[in-house]
């Protein structure tokens, strides 16, 4: 399905936007909007170095991989709020993660975000669509991003595919880190998401969660970064696979494969509980 694109003249304003998040909680209807959103955005370096401090990034002249979904942000909200999006944001599930970085990204001033949802399929626990959002310059696309996403309890018509597991390759374990009971609200503070299952205890059990968990973005941005020499800086595609959430406050365990244009990696808790699965490979295959 193509999209039909709305121009805005500056990314939308946040807190308005989680409001209508939190006023929402029903399903409308099973039909994804066919319009998507488009806006440039301007790069800030004190922006993306708090990022960067935040992510466990050493500064470099390069974005980090991950911040572009920061630069998207604000899009993603007002799209996933907006009244022809039939699912109620908070109570989304991200499942999958999947960024293609398609050119070095330095010397990023100013680009083009564009979102837009699709492939709307059903799921053994509801139904799931793609968030996608891409980044482009004046040379054409940088960056690109498809978030798949569970809204529960949802049925559509269909059959549920089964899920695709590559042979795993020998790993070794690379870094060990401490995600600290703040760390929720740390990331917030840094890419503008505010979901309340990542800020407190408190806040997450009026979702369900007996503790607050931890974005699922900050933990492949800190794996990332603890990757920064073993993967490809540009023409990858690094996918993710968010499996048991990581509950506040933890230590992760980060195991991969050795360097180079492929491999694989994953992310532990204690016990050998298994938070994140993924693998990269040349962005053209």
């Amino acid at each position: 399905m193509s999209a039909h694109w709305r121009y805005l003249d500056a990314p939308p304003a946040l807190p308005g936007l989680f409001m209508q998040a939190a006023l929402r909680r029903k399903v409308s209807g099973t039909q994804l909007p066919d319009q998507g959103l488009r806006c440039w955005v301007s790069v800030d370096p004190e922006k993306v170095n708090a990022f960067s401090k935040v992510c466990g990034f050493v500064p470099s002249s390069l974005l980090p991989p991950t911040y572009p979904h920061v630069l998207a942000f604000p899009l993603q909200m007002k799209l996933l709020t907006d009244k022809d999006f039939p699912f109620p944001l908070l109570g989304l599930v991200h499942l999958q993660n999947r960024i293609s970085i398609r050119r070095p990204l330095g010397s990023v001033i100013k680009a083009q975000v564009s979102v837009r949802v699709a492939d709307l399929k059903p799921h053994a626990k509801g139904a799931t669509f793609s968030l996608i959002t891409q980044i482009e310059d004046a040379l054409g696309l940088l960056w690109e991003e498809h978030s798949t996403m569970l809204c529960r309890g949802v049925q559509i018509e269909g059959e549920v595919e089964g899920a695709y597991e590559p042979a795993p390759l020998p790993m070794t374990e690379l870094a060990t880190w401490y995600a600290p009971s703040d760390i929720g609200r740390q990331y917030a503070k840094v890419s503008g998401d505010y979901n309340p299952i990542h800020l407190s205890d408190a806040s997450a059990k009026l979702f369900g969660f007996p503790t607050a968990i931890a974005h699922g973005l900050w933990i492949k941005s800190r794996t990332l970064a603890a990757l920064e020499d073993h993967l490809p800086a540009s023409n990858v595609d690094i996918r993710v696979e968010f499996q048991k959430p990581v509950r506040l406050p933890s230590e992760l365990t980060l195991s991969a494969s050795a360097a180079g244009s492929h491999g694989q990696l994953k992310v532990e808790g204690k016990e050998g509980i298994v938070h994140m699965v993924g693998s990269w490979q040349p962005a053209s295959e």
